[in-house]
């Protein structure tokens, strides 16, 4: 049976503080080949991790949207992984993905005063919408629109970020030891991992990985994804993790919950690694305080927040 002195040698937490670097594919694999696990197929209990976005810009210091803490948050998650991946039935992983023309990146606003692009981290408010503030420079009206639509639905305001995670860049890439470990696991269990591509929506922003946060009906990706939220939940148990805790992974929790909440036994299957995720830091905005609220909201519906160095039950 797999235990924790069997964790692939070839692994060191410090890897997450290496920096960018060709991940160690061939070896990894070999290493997993070696493992004496039982194939996942195999498994009486079914056991689901669901890794949301974690990727070079979010986990490197000098990545464009680098969460604090995020790096640590990938050592622990890993030493958890390995450990339990004899228990591990599916893995699935998102890749945020942009393009450099999307409603929530400067390129798609100008102020008419200044001719000036909004800066990254500013909000766009429906006041601003309707005081001229801020006019679009592409599908004028369903921007409009749209900002009025993602107040009313998601009770947010529109947030012009830094460019990160562009499709085809270091950024967009996850980070080397994730991608080992699930090539390891693979190799192991023999099984595939489920890669998730989303966020290439240009109307709409996309933090959650199954749908945007506001359906775009030029684009069908868009649309919620019915089939992958019923593929994670026929799991028994389902493990979340990633970055950023305040965005991708809340608006994941939320869509699981808001999909699932007329069958509240399914919430007892969610468990939130609450120690391998952080929230993003905003100059005005306390996100983390925002997220714990929420938090706690979901705990009282049944959500499972644990650690990694929990006991296993």
């Amino acid at each position: 049976m797999f235990n924790a002195s069997q964790i692939p040698t070839l692994f060191t937490v410090q890897d997450v503080l290496r920096g960018a670097y060709p991940a160690r594919i061939q070896e990894f694999t070999e290493a997993g080949q070696r493992a004496d696990i039982p194939p996942a197929d195999e498994d009486q209990e079914r056991i689901a991790v669901v890794l949301v976005d974690y990727q070079y810009d979010f986990v490197a210091p000098d990545g464009s949207l680098y969460v604090p803490g995020s790096q640590e948050d990938i050592a622990r998650f890993l030493v958890w992984f390995y450990t339990n991946a004899q228990r591990i039935s599916s893995v699935y992983a998102s890749l945020d993905t942009h393009l450099p023309l999307q409603i929530f990146f400067s390129s798609w606003w100008r102020s008419p005063e200044t001719g000036q692009p909004p800066l990254p981290f500013t909000e766009i408010t429906v006041e601003d919408i309707t005081n001229n503030v801020w006019t679009p420079l592409f599908e004028q009206e369903w921007s409009i629109q749209y900002v009025h639509m993602l107040k009313q639905k998601a009770k947010k305001n529109l947030m012009i970020w830094p460019y990160h995670t562009m499709e085809g860049t270091l950024g967009h890439m996850l980070s080397a030891p994730i991608s080992e470990a699930l090539a390891w696991y693979s190799a192991a269990r023999n099984t595939q991992p489920t890669y998730i591509v989303k966020g290439r929506t240009t109307r709409s922003e996309f933090y959650g990985i199954f749908g945007a946060e506001i359906a775009d009906p030029k684009d069908a990706t868009s649309n919620l994804n019915i089939t992958l939220l019923d593929a994670v939940m026929k799991h028994d148990r389902v493990y979340i993790a990633g970055e950023a805790k305040s965005h991708c992974v809340l608006e994941s929790e939320r869509q699981l919950i808001d999909h699932f909440k007329n069958q509240p036994e399914f919430m007892k299957r969610l468990h939130i690694l609450t120690d391998c995720t952080s929230s993003v830091k905003h100059p005005l905005i306390d996100f983390e305080a925002l997220t714990e609220s929420e938090l706690k909201g979901m705990e009282q519906l049944g959500v499972q927040m644990v650690l990694s160095t929990d006991p296993r039950s």
